[in-house]
């Protein structure tokens, strides 16, 4: 490729670079002991994934024991900044905002999820790793630790790799991964989303470093509405905010075989009311969802029809 390289900007494992007139971004991957025809594999199969949530790749490196990931330069920074950043009283990040980020992402991961063949598994879903736009579209991004899996696997044995705080227990525990461990992560991600707490925060409370546990003892106390960011200067819509709340928490279910399936979570964001049966549409009425976590065990075809992601 004949290119006119003329900026080159240099920030621990990320490097930024001018061609053509056009900025991109290369991230640098620490080794991961991964054979080269391995990494090219995996890479060029995610590279030619389209989705508008998620960063384009451009392109890869594979020499040696070095590994460099090539992308598409996204101009606002990423969500981490913007949920713990220095943003003034009042976050920028409205609750519809947050759910439209939230929205997004669930999309794209939809994609990869079910929209592949083979599937992509991301395994390293966090605020760090989501890009925004100047609309606040977000953008999936950092595909250095993704892993396929075929339609016949059920899960792949990896090395545990990820970020802490985010990495699923069963996971953690055994190294067997599948779309469920991505699924987790991103219901910890939607709970700081919401929250505006990091996954572990050693600042906080010996009851409060947790966000998984400290959340999930607030709803069992009721006390559900406590947990919104009180940057967010206009508090969301009661109902709005306890789908948002029953997605969380559908989504760490330890019994992996009980979490929802992306498109089913983008369904059910998406929507402007719960469309329960009739069965259960009178707990809705006259029951807070946060008194009971029985009624949140309860499988997710009864909260929401089985519907392919956009």
């Amino acid at each position: 490729m004949n290119a006119n390289l003329s900026l080159l900007i240099w920030i621990p494992h990320s490097l930024y670079i001018f061609i053509n007139s056009k900025l991109i971004a290369a991230c640098h991957l620490m080794h991961r002991g991964q054979a080269e025809n391995e990494f090219k594999v995996e890479v060029e199969a995610i590279g030619k994934v389209k989705h508008k949530n998620l960063v384009g790749l451009i392109g890869y490196c594979a020499e040696g024991a070095q590994r460099m990931l090539v992308y598409e330069y996204i101009d606002n920074g990423n969500l981490e900044q913007w949920l713990h950043g220095d943003v003034g009283p009042v976050s920028p990040l409205t609750w519809d905002i947050r759910m439209k980020i939230a929205i997004g992402i669930a999309k794209g991961l939809a994609y990869l999820h079910e929209g592949l063949e083979p599937k992509v598994v991301h395994r390293d879903i966090k605020s760090s790793n989501i890009l925004l736009d100047r609309k606040w579209n977000p953008k999936v991004s950092d595909f250095g630790l993704a892993k396929l899996l075929g339609s016949e696997a059920s899960y792949v044995t990896t090395r545990v790799m990820g970020t802490f705080g985010y990495v699923a227990p069963e996971y953690a525990s055994t190294g067997m991964l599948n779309e469920g461990s991505d699924i987790y992560s991103f219901g910890v991600l939607l709970m700081e989303i919401i929250t505006g707490r990091s996954p572990i925060d050693y600042s906080r409370p010996a009851g409060e470093m947790n966000l998984v546990d400290w959340f999930k003892g607030m709803i069992q106390s009721h006390r559900g509405e406590d947990v919104v960011d009180p940057l967010i200067a206009v508090q969301p819509p009661p109902r709005a905010m306890k789908r948002a709340l029953l997605v969380c928490l559908r989504c760490i279910d330890l019994d992996v075989h009980k979490r929802p399936k992306m498109g089913q979570i983008v369904h059910m964001l998406e929507a402007d009311d719960f469309p329960f049966r009739s069965t259960t549409g009178a707990l809705i009425s006259s029951i807070n969802i946060f008194c009971t976590f029985s009624f949140l065990s309860m499988p997710f075809s009864d909260l929401q029809e089985n519907r392919s992601p956009r």
